[in-house]
């Protein structure tokens, strides 16, 4: 038996409006309320070695770099300047002890750019580095482009300073939108250099 009518509508159909009325995406109480297009840049890794993408990176072929007429040519990773939000080599517990790279805050989507004459060694998903660029360079380093949106290159494509390689975003375990930028002397591991210095004996800063 419905209960008493109140102005010709009962308490339960009230309560009934009530729950849709909350329901609304209007007042934003919905579960599926979508999420927002962009998040704010500011982001670091939220991640330790990686087995996965050092797998990947030991088994991928290794490649000559014959075109060395570029090489004098260097360029930043992007474009404008990014505040760093975790420095190289600061301590922590990571396997090696401290951060491999330096993490430059960008906006999802932001350009990013192959610093020098190189190929690509691996462009794919690679673990906790989300969608990631691995290059070899004319001076035989190894420069990891981490956390992408979006990889914009192939395995074995030649690139030079400039070369758009992808975008930025915050794949894999990562806080938040951000670059992760690393180079290595070697392949393995631990093998890494502090990038700020490897690039400012390029002439460039971060």
């Amino acid at each position: 038996m419905d209960e008493p009518n109140i102005r010709g509508t009962t308490r339960r159909e009230l309560l009934g409006g009530a729950a849709v009325v909350l329901g609304s995406p209007v007042l934003g109480f919905r579960e599926d309320t979508p999420e927002p297009l962009e998040e704010e840049p500011g982001g670091n890794c939220g991640s330790d070695y990686d087995a996965e993408y050092e797998e990947l990176f030991a088994a991928a072929e290794d490649v000559e770099v014959d075109d060395r007429s570029l090489a004098a040519k260097w360029t930043r990773p992007i474009r404008k300047r990014a505040r760093v939000t975790m420095r190289y080599r600061v301590r922590g517990s990571w396997l090696a002890g401290y951060h491999t790279g330096v993490d430059l805050a960008v906006p999802k989507g932001t350009p990013v750019y192959a610093v020098g004459t190189g190929v690509v060694v691996l462009a794919s998903w690679s673990g906790s580095y989300g969608k990631a660029v691995t290059i070899k360079m004319s001076d035989s380093r190894y420069v990891l482009y981490a956390h992408l949106s979006r990889i914009s290159v192939a395995r074995g494509a030649k690139v030079k300073a400039g070369t758009r390689i992808g975008s930025s975003g915050a794949t894999g375990r990562a806080t938040g939108p951000h670059l992760h930028f690393e180079v290595r002397s070697r392949r393995p591991y631990g093998s890494d250099i502090d990038p700020v210095k490897y690039l400012a004996r390029h002439g460039l800063s971060l």
